[in-house]
Formats: structure tokens, C-alpha cells, sequence
């Protein structure tokens, strides 16, 4: 079992920046990929990005690329994103989530084995 928490969400103004992250407990994520996810209000969950174990290869949603950064320490079973020039779009529940998953699959929520409580994030304009 991981256990996954994040933290770092809060309110911004458009234009600005938030570092979200992520803190595994339990059994090690250092084999897992780590993804973040989104669900805005009356919408479906989506793909935000994900990394897999080794930090090597990251996957962006094309409406955070360039804007997004994901990145992972498996020595301290963390995981973050950074989140620059935010938009009112990306306001929305963030969610860590870690599974064992083929490259073809990180886009996938159902690929995933186990989420975080999420942290809201909120971007006025």
C-alpha cells in the first residue's frame, strides 16, 4: 500500500505560481509512476502529467505544456509541480496519484493504483 499526500494548493491570481507536492508513505514509490490529475468543477477528471520512477520521462497534457513542471526525489518518496503563468482554467482539485504502469497507460486514471485526498486549486482572473 502508498499512502499519498498532497499539499501546496491555495488561491492565485492569473499569471502567478504554485508548487504542488506530494508525499508517499508506506511501501516505496521509488518503482511507481507519480501523475497529477485535475477534476474542475462539473467536469471530468483529467490528465495533468506524470513521471515515471527514474525522473527520466515526463508526459504534459498539452494545456499545461511549457507552463507545467513535474518532477520526483525517490529518496524522499516526494513528488511535485510546478505551476507557472496559472490561468482561471486551471482551477480545479489536484490529485497525486502512483501506479505500476506501461508508458502507454500514464494518460489513464484507470492505470492508477492508489490517490491522494487532493488539494484545491483556485486561479481568478
Amino acid at each position: 500500500q502508498v499512502q499519498l499526500v498532497e499539499s501546496g494548493g491555495g488561491w492565485v491570481q492569473a499569471g502567478g505560481s504554485l508548487r504542488l507536492s506530494c508525499a508517499a508513505s508506506g511501501r516505496s514509490a521509488g518503482g511507481y509512476v507519480l501523475g497529477w490529475f485535475r477534476r474542475a468543477p462539473g467536469k471530468e477528471r483529467e490528465f495533468v502529467a506524470a513521471i515515471n520512477w527514474s525522473g527520466g520521462m515526463t508526459l504534459y497534457a498539452d494545456s499545461v505544456k511549457g507552463r507545467f513542471t513535474i518532477s520526483r526525489d525517490n529518496a524522499k518518496n516526494a513528488c511535485s509541480l510546478q505551476m507557472n503563468s496559472l490561468k482561471p482554467e486551471d482551477t480545479a482539485v489536484y490529485y497525486c496519484a502512483a501506479g505500476l504502469i506501461p508508458p502507454a497507460g500514464l494518460r489513464s486514471g484507470a492505470e492508477y493504483d492508489y490517490w491522494g485526498q487532493g488539494t484545491q486549486v483556485s486561479v481568478s482572473s
